[in-house]
């Protein structure tokens, strides 16, 4: 016949104070009270901040795309192979602290807007959105203009068109 061991069972002490959650209930106060937010470490990858700061930059008006001319072509190719999709973080590279992080993104603007107002707003726009979703402290966020799009460059020309 076996006995319940005796150091695992907690008797009481009948001048004990009792709550509805008896016993552990007090042992869980006897630790310190840390706020649950601070019970951990969070990190955060360097593929999360790129797509945030992709997505916001795609969102100002006057940025036709991200990423440099070789970047651009790759992810064309990529993104007609079945099963291939466009990359939210193409044209951003980030470095990424624990507590800050630094932006870089290579953009193509519309003709005719003004380049300088459209940086302003890229740069408000991702410092917004990644200093909100992540914590992080955006310390700057370096844009490169590498392309201008011009307005008959979405249709395609046929060998005819360039003849004339």
């Amino acid at each position: 016949m076996t006995e319940p061991n005796g150091s695992t069972l907690h008797k009481s002490d009948p001048e004990e104070p009792r709550t509805s959650m008896g016993a552990m209930l007090q042992a869980a106060q006897q630790g310190p009270q840390e706020p649950p937010g601070t019970r951990g470490r969070t990190t955060i990858a360097d593929g999360v901040v790129e797509k945030i700061a992709g997505i916001a930059a795609r969102e100002v008006p006057g940025i036709n795309a991200l990423g440099g001319g070789f970047t651009r072509t790759m992810g064309a190719v990529r993104d007609r192979v079945p099963g291939g999709h466009a990359s939210a973080g193409r044209g951003v590279t980030v470095e990424v602290g624990e507590k800050q992080t630094a932006i870089d993104l290579q953009v193509v603007v519309e003709y005719g807007v003004s380049i300088r107002e459209v940086a302003a707003e890229v740069r408000e726009n991702v410092i917004a959105a990644v200093e909100r979703m992540t914590g992080l402290e955006v310390v700057e966020v370096n844009i490169a203009v590498n392309d201008v799009h011009l307005p008959d460059e979405g249709t395609s020309q046929t060998s005819e068109d360039r003849v004339l």
